[in-house]
């Protein structure tokens, strides 16, 4: 047993004062003479005895009633392990408010934010003044990171608002642990108040350390039903001016009841562009197409939208795309021009077309252009090797031919630095080209069908492409004896195209034949970088801009379309590219575009985290089966049925009281004393 106020237990030494004024009867007698007294000598015998005895009840019930009352001054607790709020040592009590999204749902009294908060008021009157409090939400604010007093801690919890961002057990617990020294002998105490989402457990749990108890406060929301927009795509992620996209958008139905006919709205720079409804059923998902036309250039900011009213956060989806006019192509010649490549490329709209020879060439430009085609070349130098390994790296396209005057040795340096396959011994025998991947992006909505005996290029020689074992490659043409005749392999963000001939009539049929328009053609569309149509606030993705040339004097803003927020992102230039880091400074969704001089230069769209749209829920009794799993023991579950959150706080927090019983004791004690007193006979 311990005391809350151990120093009223001095208080015991006033049970000398009741056992004094019985020692000691300072009250006179008064004589009174009578004619014959042994008449009365039995019964003043029997008198003094039963005044005896009274009066030492009498001193018994005052004796204890002194005892339990300095006992009820004094607070006396059976302990419970590791909770010392009523304790003498010096407590540090950290309190999590989950202030996600999913905590606007309604409880008995407003929101679960709400109840959160006078929750955590409750936790705060259960301890000292003297003790110090710290508060912890999803946004791990700077102001959150010290100690304060109870009046200060009281101040912060009435700010708290819902935030989009959510976090996992294991990131508060390590969040709670980064403490100063200078409370390291402090005891430590850790509440955790949420309404405990799946999510929230995610990750490895592991216990906070030796000295800290960690509390869970279950909360329990009234409307536990959502339908929401998960995320979207598109089938193809090349945006060509003039054609249809199909964009795919996944919904899900995180409630028990199933629905017919909702309609999916898509807006593409505010207009509306696409209609379609769809039905799902309880605890599934489904997918909807949407066709757009792409008949104009320039950034997209789209958004696809459902009407829920039960939570409405998730039931926007913001992302941006660009439909680019031209698609920018760099052509370096060791031979001099190729008229194939110069006939294919060089009068068609649809792209920027230079050719430079091998000799006069601007590296640092690589990053400017989309796909650059080594065609020929004699001399593959270390410069070049370097910013051909940076450009695949940031998302850009290389296809190299091969001389048919050289050895392919020369190639196998930059072969090794992209981490592709190389170019075998020159094969003089003839051979054709028998198979199509047609499941490869490339071949896609290529062909209407194929003819069984199609007439495919014949190969005259040809370099045999060579695949290292850890590669990641897919062959698009193969010859009759399987091996590639075109392969791509990945390099990086980017892809890198190898082909086992030149591309001269002399080595095979290949450029005159018809199959060669639409291979190069949708290899060069293909080659514009893949742009991620949206971020999740929260989770500190950094936005790479690549391929794009933009000086370095120049500023980079963000800005919001809606409602103009502009700010500066922290930026890393790595050539010509620029990876960019909100660092949380983006607090709401929707559209945003990337500005220079107020100008936009790409679209960026932002969302938030769909971890908080899936209302699953843990019980208290699946989350203490789950912490038991985990083998962790210095928890406690207060759960929200059976005794009230007050009585189960404190016997969590300062182990049993007893005060209460000693009043009771003290109160009986003076009643049955005043009894004694009031009826003497």
């Amino acid at each position: 047993m311990n005391f809350v106020n151990p120093g009223f237990l001095y208080g015991l030494f006033a049970v000398s004062i009741p056992i004094i004024i019985h020692l000691f009867n300072f009250r006179r007698f008064r004589k009174i003479h009578f004619t014959n007294v042994s008449l009365i000598r039995d019964l003043k015998l029997q008198t003094q005895k039963q005044s005896k005895l009274r009066h030492l009840l009498v001193l018994l019930l005052c004796i204890i009633a002194i005892i339990a009352l300095v006992m009820a001054f004094a607070q006396p607790y059976i302990p419970v392990a590791q909770n010392n709020a009523g304790s003498n040592l010096r407590n540090n009590v950290d309190v999590y408010i989950d202030n996600s999204f999913s905590m606007e749902a309604g409880a008995e009294k407003g929101s679960l934010l709400e109840e959160a908060r006078e929750k955590a008021k409750e936790i705060a009157g259960m301890y000292k003044s003297s003790d110090l409090f710290r508060i912890i939400t999803n946004d791990f604010e700077g102001r959150h990171q010290r100690y304060l007093s109870r009046e200060e801690f009281l101040n912060l919890v009435n700010e708290i608002q819902i935030s989009p961002v959510s976090r996992t057990i294991p990131e508060i617990i390590s969040r709670h642990t980064k403490t100063s020294d200078t409370y390291s002998q402090n005891s430590r105490v850790l509440f955790v108040l949420s309404d405990f989402q799946k999510s929230l457990v995610a990750g490895e749990f592991e216990e906070a350390d030796t000295t800290t108890s960690l509390v869970l406060i279950p909360l329990k929301g009234s409307n536990r039903d959502n339908l929401y927009i998960d995320s979207c795509w598109f089938v193809s992620p090349v945006h060509q001016l003039g054609q249809n996209s199909e964009l795919r958008v996944r919904l899900k139905n995180s409630s028990h009841n199933s629905y017919e006919r909702l309609p999916v709205k898509l807006k593409i720079n505010g207009q509306q562009k696409a209609l379609a409804s769809f039905d799902i059923k309880a605890d599934q998902g489904t997918e909807v197409v949407l066709p757009i036309n792409e008949n104009e250039p320039g950034i997209r900011n789209a958004v696809a939208e459902i009407d829920d009213d039960a939570v409405t956060f998730d039931d926007h989806l913001y992302f941006s795309y660009t439909v680019s006019k031209s698609t920018s192509i760099l052509c370096v010649n060791g031979a001099g021009e190729n008229v194939f490549l110069n006939s294919l490329f060089g009068k068609d709209s649809a792209f920027v077309f230079q050719n430079v020879s091998q000799g006069n060439i601007d590296y640092s430009g690589f990053a400017g252009w989309q796909l650059i085609i080594l065609n020929e070349v004699s001399n593959v130098s270390t410069g070049m090797i370097q910013e051909l390994v940076k450009f695949t790296e940031k998302g850009g396209s290389l296809v190299v031919v091969p001389s048919g005057h050289i050895s392919p040795e020369i190639y196998t340096p930059l072969f090794d630095a992209l981490q592709t396959g190389y170019f075998g011994t020159i094969d003089t025998a003839d051979n054709r080209i028998n198979r199509i991947n047609l499941d490869h992006p490339v071949f896609e909505n290529v062909f209407d069908e194929i003819p069984e005996n199609i007439d495919l290029p014949v190969v005259f020689s040809h370099y045999p492409i060579i695949t290292r074992v850890r590669s990641r490659h897919e062959p698009l043409l193969n010859l009759l004896d399987g091996s590639p005749f075109l392969s791509e392999f990945i390099s990086g963000k980017g892809k890198v195209y190898l082909i086992a001939s030149p591309i001269q009539a002399a080595f095979s049929n290949f450029p005159r034949h018809a199959i060669f328009v639409p291979t190069l053609f949708k290899i060069a569309i293909s080659s514009v970088a893949d742009e991620q149509l949206f971020y999740t606030i929260g989770r500190e993705e950094e936005i790479s801009i690549s391929n794009t040339d933009i000086p370095t004097d120049e500023v980079i803003h963000i800005k919001a379309l809606v409602s103009g927020f502009d700010f500066i992102p922290e930026n890393r230039r790595m050539g010509p590219a620029v990876e960019l880091f909100p660092k949380g400074q983006i607090r709401q969704d929707g559209n945003y575009a990337l500005t220079i001089d107020s100008k936009p230069i790409r679209g960026i769209s932002f969302n938030y985290d769909r971890a908080e749209s899936v209302m699953e829920f843990l019980s208290a009794e699946e989350l203490n089966g789950f912490l038991q799993s985990k083998g962790l023991k210095n928890v406690k579950i207060i759960e929200s049925t059976g005794k009230p959150f007050e009585k189960a706080l404190a016997d969590i927090t300062s182990g049993i009281r007893l005060w209460r019983w000693f009043v009771v004791l003290t109160l009986l004690c003076l009643l049955v004393e005043t009894l004694l007193l009031r009826f003497k006979k």
